[in-house]
């Protein structure tokens, strides 16, 4: 046993307890839930309470006879953009506020084969399409540091509530840094996988996504601690046949030989590298010098182009898939950050859109070129320390320095390649204490070499998890 309390443990420390017996199901999940009714009224992070049939689902594991699973009692929380047979899937619109999935999308089937029990379902901002977590159905999410900074977006229940306490997991999904956005704000772990790694389909869905959707969001988990990824990954991406471009290879791959070389590049495009920031990847670089990992500073190809390129092209598709509903079922707020988007990135016409996605697998052969050589990259994620609330919708200037900023982040996306966001640094701000997250890159389909840099710059650094508790009181 330990004198730790279990809702602060790591999936990985707490599975081992539960897999050996030493704590029930029903304890561990118990505590997440006393946590997140502890927390969650100030955080909004958490919007349908699964308490009862998580409790019921934990008693009915420790009743189970046979092998357990990796996740076997590990209280996870999942994104209500994703559907959970019972539950809506309303991401955050209210006329679909209703609409409950008649199954379970192939993730969490996957995660509840593995023996996890969901506690709840997170928030996101409307349509999943912001870098906010706010909402007409349930509001806004506010980030366990303060309301001084955005919980990020659109994940940003997801990490609120992973930061907080409340699960040792929480699904996300990332089409431009929505599962990196509310690692960095929260201050916690994630790594986005690569295109075709975890099985996508919604049961409830009507329509399929457009071909960039499909191309640049996946699907992922956000952690306290890095190792937990190489424990909860493995088992989500198991192969389902309702994804037919799932990529059905393991999460280890072959070992490298020799130190493994390391890209670093402390460029930000657009506005200036804030001090604490590159204080951050300093320190980051640093700590996998020290791990054995030989560092080099290099010139990211293309990263302005891939950056700009891929927001217009995924702005273009969203005009034509997407603009109806919006205009149909979308709030004000929603609709007026995506006619700044489409300010900023303007949709072009069709011969256009063609050249684009003509040209992205150029900018994507000059990575995987690179990154036969790099197999990481380490870099900025943002430039600056993390926004305060609800920036984005701030007219262009607030859009700009949100999401506008994310160049590196679009890479990962528009390229398909692994992209893991670890805390760096925590910076003291007037207004309030601040995380700082670093970004790596991976070679396409090595998510596990992401995890395995993450875990060395963890090991040295350590994590904000006791800080942050500490804060909340």
């Amino acid at each position: 046993m330990t004198s730790t309390p279990l809702w602060q443990l790591s999936a990985t420390e707490l599975s081992a307890l539960t897999r050996s017996g030493q704590v029930s199901a029903v304890e561990a999940v118990r505590a997440s839930v006393d946590r997140m009714h502890a927390v969650n009224p100030s955080l909004n992070a958490v919007v349908t309470d699964l308490s009862a049939s998580a409790l019921g689902r934990a008693k009915a594991l420790d009743a189970a006879k046979g092998p357990k699973g990796p996740l076997h009692g590990v209280p996870i929380t999942i994104k209500i953009n994703i559907d959970q047979k019972g539950e809506a899937s309303s991401n955050g619109v209210v006329a679909f506020k209703d609409m409950v999935a008649p199954g379970d999308a192939p993730l969490v089937k996957n995660l509840l084969d593995a023996g996890a029990v969901v506690i709840g379902r997170t928030n996101v901002p409307e349509f999943s399409r912001r870098a906010e977590t706010d909402n007409p159905i349930y509001g806004q999410t506010w980030n366990p540091w303060g309301r001084h900074v955005s919980p990020g977006g659109s994940s940003g229940g997801a990490g609120s509530a992973v930061a907080a306490g409340i699960g040792a997991l929480g699904h996300g999904n990332d089409i431009g840094g929505s599962l990196r956005f509310p690692a960095a704000g929260n201050g916690v772990v994630t790594v986005k996988p690569g295109v075709g790694r975890v099985p996508v389909y919604n049961p409830s869905q009507t329509a399929e996504r457009g071909i960039l959707a499909q191309q640049m969001s996946a699907q992922g988990l956000l952690a306290r601690s890095a190792r937990d990824l190489h424990l909860a990954m493995p088992p989500m991406i198991a192969a389902d046949p309702r994804d037919p471009f799932h990529v059905p290879l393991p999460w280890f791959g072959p070992a490298l030989e020799g130190p493994i070389k390391v890209g670093f590049s402390l460029e930000a495009p657009d506005l200036p590298l804030h001090p604490l920031v590159e204080k951050a990847l300093r320190a980051a670089r640093a700590a996998l010098t020290d791990a054995g990992y030989v560092v080099e500073e290099i010139a990211p190809p293309s990263l302005r182009e891939i950056a700009f390129e891929g927001r217009q092209a995924l702005m273009t598709e969203s005009y034509h898939l997407m603009a109806e509903d919006i205009e149909k079922y979308g709030s004000t707020a929603i609709r007026n950050v995506f006619e700044q988007n489409y300010r900023r990135t303007p949709p072009v016409e069709m011969k256009a859109m063609l050249q684009l996605l003509a040209r992205r697998t150029f900018y994507a052969r000059q990575w995987s070129e690179l990154m036969a050589k790099y197999p990481l990259f380490l870099s900025p994620f943002l430039p600056v320390p993390f926004y305060p609330p609800g920036r984005d919708a701030e007219g262009a200037e607030g859009l700009r320095e949100s999401i506008g900023q994310g160049h590196w982040s679009t890479l990962g996306n528009y390229l398909g390649l692994p992209a893991g966001n670890v805390p760096a640094g925590l910076g003291d701000f007037p207004e309030g204490p601040k995380p700082i997250g670093v970004q790596i890159l991976g070679q396409r389909w090595r998510e596990d070499l992401v995890v395995d840099a993450m875990i060395a710059i963890e090991d040295r650094l350590g994590t904000l998890s006791q800080q942050l508790w500490a804060r909340m009181g």
